[in-house]
């Protein structure tokens, strides 16, 4: 799992519409947190979504002997 809970800040410039900043800012949003938390969260989708493309010939090679031979310690699960 990706984490990225304590990792230090950094100051960035970014360019948001207009509109949009000005409400966020009338409700009360921390602009800030809420970027950092929603591009958190999209890394981890893009890195999970690369990795499986990446996987996806290892993963159906695995799922495919697992289909055929089953888990290789069946015989000892007591569930």
């Amino acid at each position: 799992m990706l984490r990225f809970d304590n990792s230090p800040k950094k100051s960035t410039n970014l360019s948001l519409n207009s509109k949009v900043l000005e409400m966020a800012r009338e409700m009360g949003m921390n602009v800030s947190q809420t970027v950092d938390t929603l591009l958190a969260a999209e890394v981890r989708r893009r890195y999970w979504e690369q990795w499986n493309a990446e996987n996806k010939d290892a993963v159906a090679e695995y799922n495919a002997r697992m289909a055929l031979d089953g888990l290789p310690l069946a015989k000892y699960r007591t569930f």
